[in-house]
């Protein structure tokens, strides 16, 4: 049997492997989602698209703006973005809306 040549393609005959994302979110499309990103800024809006680098399209999306006494603290205040593009390396939390609620930090010592 004749040996097949070898190529100087640089991977030594293995099949190349496309890189596959963690996260499956294509059940998520058309769906309500929340996002957090680095920094702080947290947005929630309609899954339109997305790729393996996690870079998301949003559509009807909605800010939710800090308190500008505590940065920490989310205001009631929202402002409409509309149609974005969330950078995937910029992201932290990327969660349904539906389900989602609001818990009491377990760190810090509540008021009573």
């Amino acid at each position: 049997m004749a040996e097949k040549p070898k190529t100087s393609g640089g991977n030594d005959g293995k099949e190349k492997r496309r890189k596959e994302s963690i996260l499956d979110l294509s059940k998520y499309l058309e769906k309500q989602i929340r996002v957090k990103f680095a920094g702080g800024r947290e947005a929630a809006g309609i899954l339109k698209g997305y790729d393996a680098l996690l870079n998301l399209v949003l559509d009807n999306t909605v800010e939710y703006l800090r308190d500008v006494d505590e940065p920490f603290k989310l205001a009631e205040e929202t402002r409409s973005l509309g149609l974005v593009v969330c950078r995937g390396t910029a992201l932290v939390l990327i969660c349904p809306q539906d389900g989602m609620e609001s818990i009491p930090n377990p760190f810090i010592t509540q008021d009573a």
